[in-house]
Parts: C-alpha cells; structure tokens; sequence
C-alpha cells in the first residue's frame, strides 16, 4: 500500500494541517478495521484517509489515532491532492466521493472544494452548559451577544463564539473536562471563533480531546459548520465566500475556504483549500 503525507490548506511544505493518504490497490477492499486504526496511529497525524476507487467513486474511510470518524474535510482534500499529484484526476471536474456520513461531491483542481453533508443545528446551548463550557476553556463568558450552539455538516462541533481575538488567542482548556464534556454532548469537540475586522470571517481555534486531538490546525467540517452557525445568526448572509484563518496559536496559519449558497430552503456549504504532498512511501505490512 502506498502512503503519502500532505498538508491539507497550505500551499507549501508545513503549513496547514497534516493528513496520512493511503490509496489502497485496484480492486483491493478495505483492510481490517483494526489494521487501519494501527496505521493511523502510526502515523500520527490528526486524520489518515483510506481510500478506493470503486468504478470511478473514490470511496474513503478516515482513522485518527483514536478511532474512526465519518467525515474528515483537511483528509478529504489530502486525498484529492494526491490523486491529483499522481495524474489519476482532471481539473474542473467533479468527483463523486462515499463516506460514512454520506455521498458528497468534490472539485478537482489546485484549490479542491469538497461538498459538506447537509448543514444541521443540532441545538442551541443552554445557559448553564455554556457556562460550563467556559469554565473549561479557562474563560469567565463567551461573546454573550451570539449563543454557542452545536452545528453538523458531517460531524457535530460546539461553535463558541469568543469576544475578542486576544480572548482566542489565550484560550487554555482543561482538556480531561473537554473530553468529558464533548462525550457528554456527543460532539467532536468545540470549535471557538472571534471576528475582527479583519481580511478574514473569522480567527477560529479547533479542540477535540475526545479524539486525542488537543488542537488541530485546518478543519474543514468544523469551519464549514461555522459557516452555517454564522447564516442562522445574520452574521452572514447568502450566497456568501468566507476565509477562516487557524492554527495561529499552533505557528501553523491556515486559510480554509468556504461558500454558502441558499435556495428554496435548501442550504449547500462546501470547503476548500490548497494542499502540498510532502512526502511518500510503502506500508511494509
């Protein structure tokens, strides 16, 4: 099996967020579940994708070192960008994608745009859950104007709104708490943002302890997830372009692509970014 490393929303080496890639042989299947969960955690990386090509559908599984989870956008776009890198897709063209959460469609090309599963609101936080939540982000209150509020487009992520960037920016969780927390409320983890006026939508920070992941980079499901937080709000309105940078606090800057488009009640999010293929080589298994 070939294995590839990439760094998903950058356009040059370490930068972004690192993603494993592994293309699994022609008419091969998927490897044992704890096989692929081995591999992952191997490798280290927040996200490993694993994918087939069944008759022209790229068909992908995603492991981080903890477990599987259904979607994962800077994993998706790691992908593409290794076919890519291989020849074996077209620029412009339209690929049809299966995860577990659903078939999505993704764009080829030097920027890859990946379709998001239908966006959901799942629930609005309450206020003693919101205090909570910020006692373990090391914070009095949140930006008390916009409510935290659990959102999905693949995967559910808390959106909690920050008041200021330098508030973001010092944000120190209690991750042993956070884990609990988000097993609680059967999120990924929470996803805190502060808008400035800025070049950008947003500053975000990504926390997912319950996944063994500390503080991520790039994340494409939580950033679109954002996107659709920030519509129900009108802090946004639609069709509408938005860039979030993240990984600031990690000295890893990453732009991550957004566009919202809202027709007859139907809202369609999609993702995207560059990505620089850092590194291959053989699974020796």
């Amino acid at each position: 099996m070939n294995f590839f490393i990439v760094d998903a929303f950058a356009d040059h080496p370490f930068g972004g967020n690192t993603a494993g890639v592994v293309l699994l042989p022609a008419g091969a299947s998927f490897p044992a579940d704890a096989l692929m969960q081995d591999i992952a955690a191997e490798l280290r990386y927040s996200e490993t994708a694993f994918m087939l090509n069944e008759s022209g559908v790229l068909h992908i599984r995603y492991f981080t070192p903890a477990g599987e989870v259904p979607l994962c956008g800077h994993a998706t776009i790691a992908t593409l960008g290794v076919l890519r890198h291989k020849g074996l897709i077209t620029d412009g063209r339209i690929y049809p994608i299966r995860t577990t959460a659903g078939e999505l469609e993704v764009e080829a090309g030097p920027i890859v745009m990946m379709q998001m599963a239908a966006p959901q609101l799942i629930s609005t936080l309450d206020g003693k859950t919101t205090a909570q939540l910020c006692r373990i982000m090391g914070i009095g209150t949140n930006n008390e104007g916009i409510p935290a509020q659990i959102v999905s487009t693949g995967l559910a992520d808390i959106m909690l709104p920050i008041g200021s960037i330098e508030q973001l920016q010092t944000l120190h969780p209690d991750f042993t708490a956070l884990r609990a927390l988000s097993e609680t409320l059967g999120v990924v983890g929470v996803h805190a943002y502060a808008m400035v006026n800025d070049s950008h939508t947003a500053h975000v920070r990504n926390f997912a302890p319950r996944y063994d992941i500390d503080e991520e980079s790039a994340t494409g499901t939580a950033n679109a997830a954002l996107t659709y937080h920030l519509f129900l709000n009108d802090l946004i309105s639609a069709p509408e372009h938005c860039t979030f940078l993240q990984g600031e606090a990690m000295g890893r800057p990453s732009i991550i692509n957004t566009t919202l488009s809202h027709s007859n009640g139907h809202c369609d999010i999609r993702v995207g970014g560059p990505y620089y293929v850092v590194a291959k080589g053989d699974l020796r298994l």
